[in-house]
């Protein structure tokens, strides 16, 4: 059997474990990158490249459907959906291309194909030909689609969003179960496409919203469009006659038995970690068997074992694991030098139509932090923007947002956004709570007219009116080197 000695062996080449070899590499040219799959992220192969290309293919058909409202009629609009999966399909390689291009441009000899075991804690097995001693490890394996037992029923017609963008042409029905993000974004694409969907949640969760107004206005709009119970009761599924037969109760209570073309599993990622055999490591484990670690460092009760990216099962975003790659990679490169990572504020984005945006800490953190106040510690400033100008000017005038923010120093601490432009408007909001802006502060920026924007400024507006500040108070900004008194 081969062995090989190296300083840093990393397992998995996605966007972490890329990112950790690039980090790495600055500290060690003993170094390799242990790859069992196929080269190409998540992201750019089943994530969110190929779903946008969905999400704008369905966007383009809706909006040509819906006109009248500028006095514009359109005969007829026609969806091919052999050339829309075409174009996914296409578009969804080129971009695979582009990290594939930047895998061959990593060394030959920092390479090894095949998957990773433990035999001990420096000690890993490659497919029983290889055999890896590594001073540190960093384990970015990435994650696959999770569901619950009882869809595995659906046979051969269940899809998950791995294996949903290999089909040749748009299905004619489809049952969406899980009411997140990937199920909301698909299953409202592939409606927008002309296919029948019905999405069915569980909890009567809504696209990651924690604010209960704002979830009852979410589900009650896209049930304007599709069929979609956030609390549903499904008796059974079974795959039948080239179907998936879903038998249910449907909102009315009435029991309904329905056939689909397919099942599509929406309810979450789980991070592959469960095939390392971890057993032969003294690395703890949290209650959903994944590696616990010190989210600042990435070290696991290990210290020279990292775990980054989709693989410590946090937030599964691109961005936030890149930054857990280059992390991890510097401090398994630098090894016994350990380094905090400094974290970006929390944002999300979903990508139905409207868009929800999730900034800063979450309602149910900040209900907790204030939770032994006597009173209210926080303000919330909300708008609507079904009067908004741009928004109604553009026709896209739904939704909500909230902000959150301490009441006496007017820190602003989150946001929770259902409505136009949120994935713009989040990046605004993020940009701020990590600057640790106030209230006070954001409104001395500048809003230009007319913008969607401008509801922000009336959300923050609202939050301003409930602070505990001297009402005296005024902010000042600069403006073409004169000092001007601006009142909020």
């Amino acid at each position: 059997m081969k062995v090989i000695n190296v300083d840093v062996a990393i397992i998995g080449a996605g966007t972490a474990g890329m990112g950790a070899y690039r980090a790495a590499r600055n500290h060690t040219d003993k170094i390799l990158l242990i790859e069992g799959g196929e080269y190409g992220t998540t992201c750019a192969r089943v994530g969110c490249m190929p779903s946008k290309l969905l999400i704008a293919a369905a966007d383009a058909a809706y909006h040509s459907s819906k006109t009248e409202l500028f006095g514009i009629t359109v005969d007829s609009v026609n969806v091919d959906g052999k050339a829309v999966m075409k174009r996914v399909q296409a578009e969804r390689d080129r971009f695979v291309g582009f990290v594939l291009e930047s895998v061959a441009d990593f060394e030959e000899k920092h390479k090894i194909r095949g998957f990773a075991k433990f035999q001990d804690e420096h000690t890993l097995l490659i497919n029983d030909h290889t055999q890896v001693v590594a001073k540190r490890i960093i384990i970015a394996t990435g994650s696959r689609p999770d569901f619950p037992g009882f869809l595995a029923a659906a046979g051969n017609r269940l899809l998950t969003n791995d294996s949903l963008f290999e089909l040749n042409d748009l299905p004619e029905s489809i049952a969406v179960f899980g009411p997140g993000v990937i199920g909301l974004e698909l299953g409202q694409a592939l409606s927008r496409l002309g296919v029948k969907v019905k999405i069915f949640g569980r909890s009567g969760s809504v696209a990651n919203l924690q604010d209960e107004e704002m979830r009852r206005y979410a589900e009650k709009t896209f049930n304007e469009e599709f069929y979609f119970d956030a609390l549903a009761k499904v008796i059974s599924i079974i795959e039948k006659n080239n179907a998936v037969e879903v038998v249910y109760f449907d909102k009315s209570g009435q029991k309904v038995t329905e056939s689909f073309q397919y099942v599509l599993a929406a309810t979450g990622r789980k991070a592959n970690v469960d095939q390392l055999a971890l057993e032969n490591t003294s690395i703890l484990l949290d209650e959903k068997n994944n590696p616990q670690f010190d989210e600042l460092t990435l070290q696991t009760s290990v210290e020279h074992i990292f775990v980054a990216g989709d693989a410590n099962n946090t937030l599964t975003l691109l961005h936030e694991a890149a930054d857990d790659g280059k992390l991890a990679g510097n401090n398994a490169g630098a090894y016994p030098i350990i380094g905090q990572g400094q974290r970006r504020s929390p944002l999300s984005v979903v990508f139905t139509d409207p868009q929800v945006a999730n900034v800063g800490l979450s309602l149910r953190q900040i209900e907790s932090l204030y939770a032994n106040h006597i009173d209210n510690a926080y303000v919330v400033g909300q708008v609507s923007f079904e009067n908004q100008g741009r928004s109604r000017v553009m026709g896209k005038n739904k939704g909500l947002l909230k902000i959150y923010a301490d009441k006496e120093s007017g820190e602003f601490l989150g946001a929770e956004m259902f409505g136009p432009a949120a994935e713009h408007i989040g990046h605004l909001l993020a940009w701020a709570r990590q600057q640790q802006q106030t209230i006070q502060s954001m409104l001395t920026m500048p809003f230009y007219h007319p913008v969607i924007e401008e509801g922000l400024r009336t959300a923050l507006r609202d939050a301003l009116g409930k602070l505990i500040i001297d009402d005296t108070m005024n902010e000042f900004i600069i403006t073409n080197n004169t000092e001007i008194k601006l009142v909020v």
